[in-house]
């Protein structure tokens, strides 16, 4: 069982009490030489991550609107594609870490065999180019949808997952691990401008009209819109949409490339535990204090930003009425997100990890509310945009940024069990995807009973109402609820550097153990 906080904290400190010879500390030198991590390996690190935020950003921004408006389903009936995909994508993650962790070490490393499977990611790819297909049959859309949207998570879990965990993996430096997950939330917020860019420009280049109400006759309405150039217009959108998401593949497969060309696994020294079954591993990660608090904070202000992230398209679209320009509006908040980045590095160098996640999450609160207090004015909504990135960034680069500590505070307080790295990562990923299936399933059907006209021109004032409520009320009142539950969170700067050392000590006598060892056989 893992042991508690407080008075234990460092129990396995007195390991250290023996005197340390000059051999040791040569190799704690050496160690820490070879641990570092070259710019090009952090690039190359980095690159890897950008496929799953290339493709979520471009599910989670569009995919809503898409499902609406270009393929023309029941909000209802979109609701459960969302709810089902999210929910599965939630299922795979601890299944896959659970494998992942049961996994043995080759010579290419532990995490490096899951996402470089050959037929992996082309399978990945087909199946989310074919969620961007409108099939020519209305009865099994619904089917076709759910199948595809579920397939291609459960192909991009099994490379996310190991590759999430990688981070223990690289290098056993803090600082380095720090300093990569910096390049790589860079990279990953670059790789969300450069979706919405592909996916905002190609596909709000190709926007259908909208309809207007139907208050008059069906006559008046054939006056208003030609019939026959409105199914043009929206095959024109059809097509856009499946062009972008062929950019995106293209784009998928090469990140994998970089990844697996550029990135070398070192074997983690020290005690290797025998595989645990499933259950066991979950009732001791998930009962680890500081990961539990560190998982249900950043549940509830990863939620904000998703509810934020999968309304905010159809919210500057329906209720503010920038219809031809909600894509350049996401675009504005992605390139000031990756322009934050460096901004929270520093900070949270400079002021601890736990006081950059209070900053900023409560900076985004003013422009929450701003968005929906303020008339109508796209200046304004540019301003409010830019601003929002700023404090998207931190979202993106805190949790990653804190997981390892505490995965190195477990280790620390239970150093008779290892190995447990992706079930620690993969369980953060499985509330963070649960969650957000459900927000975007209650959102959508929520929408349905306000009344959503599928690409009207204009919606019902419970429509703008239910709008103003996903980007603004609920987010705000799900940050507040996380930073309270982050308030407790225990892993200050001060112990984080304890672990650090001692994991660092730990590792050296392991090393000196192991040359003394050889030398002896050397000798015999």
């Amino acid at each position: 069982m893992a042991k508690g906080e407080g008075a234990e904290q460092y129990s396995n400190a007195s390991l250290l009490n023996k005197s340390v010879s000059s051999d040791v500390i040569k190799l704690s030198r050496k160690h820490e030489h070879r641990t570092r991590l070259s710019i090009c390996n952090k690039i190359c690190y980095a690159i890897g991550g950008a496929p799953y935020q290339i493709t979520g950003c471009a599910l989670g921004f569009f995919l809503q609107l898409y499902l609406l408006d270009v393929a023309q389903l029941d909000p209802f009936y979109a609701s459960i594609i969302l709810f089902i995909g999210r929910a599965w994508d939630a299922v795979t993650d601890p299944t896959v870490g659970f494998l992942v962790s049961r996994s043995p070490w080759t010579r290419f490393g532990r995490m490096m065999p899951w996402y470089a499977i050959l037929l992996s990611t082309p399978f990945a790819v087909m199946s989310y180019f074919l969620i961007w297909y409108v099939p020519p049959f209305e009865h099994g859309k619904v089917i076709w949808y759910i199948l595809f949207y579920c397939v291609f998570q459960t192909l991009q879990t099994c490379f996310h997952v190991p590759y999430s965990a990688l981070t223990m993996f690289i290098t056993s430096e803090q600082k380095e691990r720090d300093s990569a997950t910096a390049y790589r939330m860079t990279v990953e917020v670059l790789g969300t401008v450069l979706s919405t860019a592909i996916q905002g420009q190609i596909v709000g280049n190709a926007h259908a009209p909208c309809l207007p109400s139907h208050n008059n006759s069906d006559h008046s309405l054939q006056h208003t819109v030609n019939k026959y150039s409105l199914l043009l217009l929206l095959m024109l959108q059809r097509n856009a949409y499946m062009i972008a998401s062929a950019v995106i593949c293209s784009m998928y497969v090469l990140c994998a490339i970089v990844l697996f060309s550029g990135v070398r696994e070192h074997e983690a020294t020290g005690i290797r535990s025998k595989p645990m079954p499933f259950l066991k591993g979950i009732k001791m990660v998930m009962g680890y204090g500081p990961y539990a608090k560190l998982v249900m904070g950043f549940l509830f202000t990863s939620l904000a930003f998703m509810l934020l992230e999968g309304n905010f398209a159809l919210f500057c679209s329906a209720t503010l009425g920038f219809r031809k320009d909600f894509h350049n509006i996401l675009l504005v908040i992605m390139l000031s997100a990756t322009l934050a980045i460096p901004f929270w590095q520093w900070f949270l160098t400079r002021f601890g990890k736990k006081m950059a996640a209070y900053v900023g999450s409560l900076s985004a609160v003013p422009f929450m509310i701003m968005v929906v207090c303020v008339p109508k004015n796209l200046i304004v909504t540019y301003i409010v945009s830019f601003a929002s990135g700023v404090a998207v960034a931190a979202a993106f680069l805190l949790p990653w940024s804190m997981l390892p500590d505490v995965v190195d505070d477990f280790q620390v307080q239970n150093p008779e069990s290892a190995g447990h790295e992706a079930i620690f990562y993969s369980f953060y990923v499985f509330f963070t995807k649960f969650a957000s299936g459900v927000s975007l399933g209650i959102s959508t059907l929520s929408l349905d009973f306000a009344g959503y006209i599928t690409r009207g021109c204009s919606q019902p004032k419970e429509v703008d109402l239910t709008l103003k409520l996903l980007v603004s009320a609920a987010p705000v009142v799900l940050i507040f609820i996380g930073l309270g539950i982050l308030y407790t969170y225990p892993i200050t700067e001060e112990r984080r550097q304890g672990n650090r050392k001692i994991l660092q000590e730990l590792s050296c006598r392991d090393e000196a153990d192991s040359a003394s060892d050889s030398s002896e056989v050397t000798e015999t």
